[in-house]
């Protein structure tokens, strides 16, 4: 498969410190990337930078047939006020936006695809319902309906089953190895190393640097798992100012 996203010498800093280390490496266009890696490594920090979200401090991330427009993000945290009154069904729709704009009126199609996605998830019937009043595992549910809405060729997934129960992690994983079917290109922060090699074919492990990057069986070995904690370990972030970092 071609290459969808290119890593050339990828640099991204916080106060100039490096957060990702000279990265290079690619996604290929329709495959299940998971990235792993100690605390600390990384790991949000790039797919922010994919995403747009985050601007590089030296190198640069290279869309091939592919741009921003063409992305679905789930960050760790729902970009949503808990408190606010907005519907589920209303939460839905806004997958919809990146085709229709924020203030176009949704159409009838619009709304049937906002209700056959909570359908997918599991959610008839909580249309009406206050999204703020929703468990953790069901507010999952509905971002990921919300995915299903905006049906994006590229999707990033930071973090995406923190803090949900076993049964819903169970279906939108379900959800992800369905999108990989349909020839789409998923990339997903993870902690967990059994449902990585479970469901994920490829794997980036991450310690600021590629400690391995590659089919999930050959990457998430005792030797290379050793290496990037020690490499975690071995970083002092405050004491390396990396050069030429603006």
């Amino acid at each position: 498969m071609p290459a969808l996203i290119e890593l050339r010498d990828l640099t991204i800093t916080y106060d100039r410190h490096p957060a990702v280390h000279h990265l290079s490496g690619q996604f290929r266009q329709g495959s299940l990337t998971a990235v792993v890696g100690p605390n600390g490594a990384g790991k949000s920090s790039l797919i922010k930078a994919v995403a747009g979200l985050h601007k590089p401090s030296q190198g640069e991330v290279v869309f091939h047939g592919a741009g921003p427009r063409d992305l679905a993000y789930l960050p760790q945290a729902a970009a949503i006020d808990e408190s606010f009154p907005i519907s589920v069904f209303d939460v839905v729709l806004m997958g919809h936006w990146r085709r229709a704009g924020a203030f176009r009126p949704m159409a009838g199609a619009m709304r049937e695809a906002a209700a056959s996605a909570l359908h997918n998830v599991g959610l008839d019937g909580f249309e009406h319902r206050p999204f703020g009043s929703l468990s953790a595992g069901q507010r999952q549910r509905v971002l990921f309906a919300r995915l299903l809405v905006a049906d994006c060729p590229l999707i990033m997934l930071d973090e995406p089953f923190t803090a949900v129960d076993s049964r819903t992690t169970a279906d939108l994983l379900r959800l992800v190895e369905r999108w990989h079917d349909e020839g789409r290109t998923v990339i997903a922060v993870l902690h967990d190393f059994e449902q990585v090699r479970r469901h994920f074919p490829e794997t980036l492990l991450l310690a600021r640097e590629a400690v391995a990057w590659g089919a999930t069986a050959k990457v998430l070995t005792t030797e290379n798992l050793l290496a990037a904690r020690a490499m975690s370990e071995a970083w002092d972030s405050e004491a390396d100012i990396c050069r030429g970092a603006a």
